[in-house]
């Protein structure tokens, strides 16, 4: 894609996605060339450089509010996310805190889930790749990564495993919000957050996920009765 204009690029992810089976095709914008994906502020101190590094793989553990958190960071950011293979991912919270135009969705990739990924890697931002819990042999890889690195894209895998994966996130929910004592949905969760990466410490953070709850009204007080 290097060289390319951006109609162009738009045009050669159409052609190639229609020939691997898929009506779908991504609306792709120029991008700065950043080293790293801006995330939500709560991830910033356990990732190296502060966000997703571009051109590189980070395997995720699966944790869909946390998916979902970043993906309405990035894409409310002006960037562009693909879900591969996740069809089970909701993206309601997407609407109100991201751009849902922004996000393209392939629930169901078909018999080689990670030729989607291959071509979608060349032109988004992040691209989540969700599959079965095995990993890729190095041949097969190969190409995959090296259309990676010649793009801007940051891929993290979510099950499926990449030979060679340095940065590893691993999330647990630790806690609820929005419900009482009988009443009430959950609104958000807290998430403990582990991540680990070559030449790096492990580092552990939790942060919120969700919609913040808003500050309740005051009640107003309620008049006095006078006995007559």
């Amino acid at each position: 894609m290097e060289g390319l204009s951006r109609s162009e690029r738009v045009a050669a992810l159409r052609s190639r996605m229609a020939a691997l089976g898929s009506e779908q095709a991504p609306e792709i914008e120029e991008s700065a060339d950043e080293d790293v994906i801006s995330v939500p502020t709560g991830l910033t101190s356990v990732l190296p450089g502060g966000g997703i590094p571009r051109r590189q793989v980070m395997s995720l553990s699966n944790s869909p509010a946390l998916a979902v958190e970043i993906i309405s960071h990035v894409t409310a950011a002006g960037g562009h996310v693909a879900v591969v293979g996740w069809p089970e991912l909701l993206l309601a919270q997407v609407v109100e805190q991201g751009d849902l135009s922004r996000v393209v969705t392939i629930p169901d990739p078909g018999a080689d889930p990670w030729s989607i990924t291959g071509v979608l890697v060349e032109g988004m931002d992040v691209v989540f790749h969700h599959g079965a819990p095995v990993e890729l042999s190095p041949a097969r890889a190969r190409p995959l990564l090296a259309r990676l690195r010649a793009g801007q894209a940051a891929l993290v895998t979510i099950d499926a495993r990449l030979p060679g994966t340095s940065l590893h996130m691993d999330a647990n929910v630790v806690g609820y919000h929005g419900i009482g004592r009988g009443t009430g949905r959950i609104r958000g969760v807290d998430i403990a957050v582990r991540t680990e990466a070559k030449g790096m410490r492990p580092k552990s953070t939790t942060i919120f996920c969700g919609k913040q709850a808003s500050t309740p009204r005051p009640d107003r007080p309620r008049p006095k009765l006078r006995a007559v």
